[in-house]
């Protein structure tokens, strides 16, 4: 078959052409679809429009359906200021989930440090932080990101090296998160990058496992020291404060048996002087009395009791000689 004669062909068949003008307007009507498109978009509850035009910053857009000028007049950046974000630093999540999996493959670098006095220690973090400034975030400080990451590894560096180990790896951790929280949050102020540190959690934190069997075995020599002085301690407790409260009570005996006799003795003197200044008012009724007082405590005492007369002659006859010592 020829050419001229393929051409002949498709011509003679009946497809129907449409007018010049009506393909225009659909061509217009697309075009228009898709500008109007293109002129539209959403911000997410949680998130800050930044619009750009031709690359410089012109507005920022709250949450909600928002327009633009089409097609690359404007453009959207889209940054997330109400999520809390985080930076994880020594390690590395693999899949998150009830069992979350961690890596630290390549990330030996950011953990490994040297504490104060010159130990090392594998400290392993997350900085939870949110942008608050959707502008500085964006165009104050260049690789926002990594800047971030850096000045949180300089700061952790520089808290860690003022610490011992024995702090970092045990009773200082807290200190050491929150101190480094301030100086991080000074330097993010500083920088101007938009940014809110709001926590910062050591992870883990661990010797090298090159000295872990060196260092376990330090750690068990320092509980047993514990132990034994908290069993001395103990001890000490229980018989030391017996003792004290013992000495204690013999010393408040002594002082109460004292002051006992210093007041009969007290007495005794009063009494004998008032006494005395009786006896010199009316010597022979005191004299008197005193005899008959004495009496009366000494009678009750005798078994036997013989009363003479001052007229009696003899006492022969009232003494019961047949009366052996120790009968009656």
């Amino acid at each position: 078959m020829t050419q001229g004669g393929l051409g002949d062909e498709i011509r003679n068949l009946n497809i129907p052409r449409l007018p010049t003008g009506r393909i225009g307007l659909i061509i217009g009507v697309i075009v228009l679809a898709g500008l109007v498109i293109s002129s539209i978009y959403t911000v997410e509850p949680e998130e800050n429009g930044i619009v750009l035009r031709f690359g410089r910053f012109v507005r920022t857009t709250q949450p909600g359906l928002n327009f633009k000028l089409p097609l690359r007049f404007e453009r959207v950046i889209k940054v997330p200021v109400q999520r809390q974000l985080k930076e994880e630093f020594g390690f590395a999540t693999v899949q998150a989930g009830v069992r979350t999996q961690y890596t630290d493959r390549g990330k030996q670098g950011e953990s490994n440090m040297l504490t104060g006095d010159l130990n090392a220690a594998v400290v392993e973090w997350v900085v939870q932080y949110r942008i608050v400034d959707s502008y500085r975030y964006l165009f104050r400080v260049r690789s926002v990101r990594e800047t971030f990451r850096a000045m949180s590894e300089a700061v952790m560096r520089e808290v860690v090296g003022d610490r011992t180990v024995n702090e970092v790896l045990t009773v200082g951790r807290q200190e050491i998160a929150d101190l480094a929280l301030i100086k991080l949050q000074a330097l993010c102020d500083q920088y101007e990058n938009g940014v809110k540190v709001e926590q910062v959690v050591l992870q883990d934190v661990n010797p090298p496992d090159a000295v872990k069997p060196a260092f376990n075995e330090v750690n068990e020599a320092q509980q047993e020291r514990e132990r034994m002085i908290n069993e001395a301690q103990s001890e000490y407790n229980k018989v030391v404060p017996r003792a004290r409260g013992e000495a204690q009570q013999t010393i408040r005996q002594a002082e109460g048996y004292a002051l006992d006799r210093v007041n009969r003795a007290t007495g005794d003197a009063q009494r004998f002087t008032a006494l005395y200044q009786a006896y010199r008012l009316a010597p022979d009724v005191t004299r008197k009395r005193m005899y008959l007082e004495t009496l009366g405590r000494i009678l009750p005492r005798v078994e036997d009791k013989i009363i003479l007369d001052d007229e009696l002659s003899g006492v022969l006859p009232l003494l019961n000689l047949n009366r052996t010592g120790g009968e009656r």
